[in-house]
């Protein structure tokens, strides 16, 4: 049952990316940045909500009151990275407009990627890293300027549930460079959409949103080691069984 419903989910986010992608590279012709963002948020719902109906995976969320509040507070979101559901679900529950941090080889994937690269988004080619970073200050700096939050996974890539990866310190730093707050944010999404699966299982993903921590006078590695104390921390206390 769960393979079947898997199926029909997957067949779902097939049909519907391929024309929505080609309206929006037709409205890019005249629309940009932010009508843009919502659009894509609309295919994005499409796909979570469709997982929620056709596969029963569901979510919780706690922590929506740790939000700053303003159509131009700044805030850098670190999330914990367990499967593709984060990076759908994301868009869909915050209040702001949110820009990801990518590698640029994902604008090349058909539809999908063509579709992102009408967005005002991050990418970066991370094989000249000095350059890179130096990007995501320069643009992460425009895009809080205009109530745009940056959203980035430190683990860096999809980790196994109950596991840890190496936090890296490029978000906070650019939190610092910037002067905005970290948002950490604990996410058990592998419990129903485990990484490299095909499958998807019913059950619950609790997205918690922890209070702001402030960057100003914080140092990167420092200010990364308590954004994981309290993201490991979390996700021990809201998915135990995975860490006995």
């Amino acid at each position: 049952m769960a393979f079947l419903r898997s199926t029909v989910h997957a067949l779902w986010m097939l049909v519907t990316v391929m024309p929505w992608a080609i309206v929006m590279l037709v409205a890019s012709i005249w629309r940009r940045g932010i009508p843009m963002y919502w659009m894509a948020v609309t295919w994005l719902s499409w796909a979570v909500h469709g997982a929620r109906v056709i596969c029963g995976v569901k979510w919780r969320v706690i922590g929506r009151e740790n939000l700053p509040v303003g159509t131009t507070a700044p805030a850098v979101l670190l999330v914990k990275h367990q499967s593709t559901m984060e990076t759908f679900l994301m868009p869909v529950l915050m209040p702001h407009p949110l820009a990801y941090v990518f590698k640029r080889e994902l604008l090349h994937v058909p539809f999908f990627g063509w579709a992102m690269a009408r967005l005002d988004m991050i990418h970066i080619d991370r094989s000249q890293r000095a350059q890179a970073f130096n990007k995501v200050v320069e643009q992460g700096k425009r895009l809080l300027a205009q109530g745009i939050w940056i959203i980035m996974f430190p683990e860096g890539t999809r980790i196994p549930r109950g596991q840890k990866g190496t936090y890296k310190s490029g978000g906070t730093r650019l939190a610092v460079e910037t002067g905005a707050p970290v948002i950490p944010v604990a996410v058990t999404s592998a419990k129903c959409w485990p990484r490299k699966s095909f499958l998807k299982h019913p059950g619950v993903v609790d997205v918690s949103i922890g209070k702001p921590i402030p960057s100003q006078g914080r140092q990167p590695e420092e200010l990364m080691r308590e954004v994981e104390a309290w993201i490991e921390a979390e996700m021990r206390r809201l998915d135990p069984e995975a860490y006995e």
